[in-house]
């Protein structure tokens, strides 16, 4: 007969990451700690969408600006205001 004995028991490296996943599964710390995790993964995903908005903004306003500069360009001589010569 052969011995009823589970290969998982035989095997250290296997339990090693067996303990490892279920340490992974049950989360950081307490409860607190656990919120205080999520909060700085919000107040991050703030930032980022944030961030982003105001990169979005400049870009913006970059191009704004270069067409208008662009105008004044193509506007010539007489296109700009001149003063009065009376």
């Amino acid at each position: 007969m052969k011995a009823e004995t589970s290969q998982a028991a035989d095997n250290p490296k296997r339990c090693q990451r067996n303990a490892g996943k279920q340490m992974a599964r049950a989360g950081i710390g307490t409860k607190s700690q656990q919120d205080l995790q999520m909060q700085l993964e919000q107040t991050k995903q703030e930032h980022k969408v944030k961030s982003r908005e105001q990169k979005l903004a400049e870009i913006e306003r970059q191009f704004a600006l270069k067409q208008q500069k662009k105008r004044e360009k193509h506007k010539g001589y007489y296109g700009k205001e001149q003063p009065c010569l009376n």
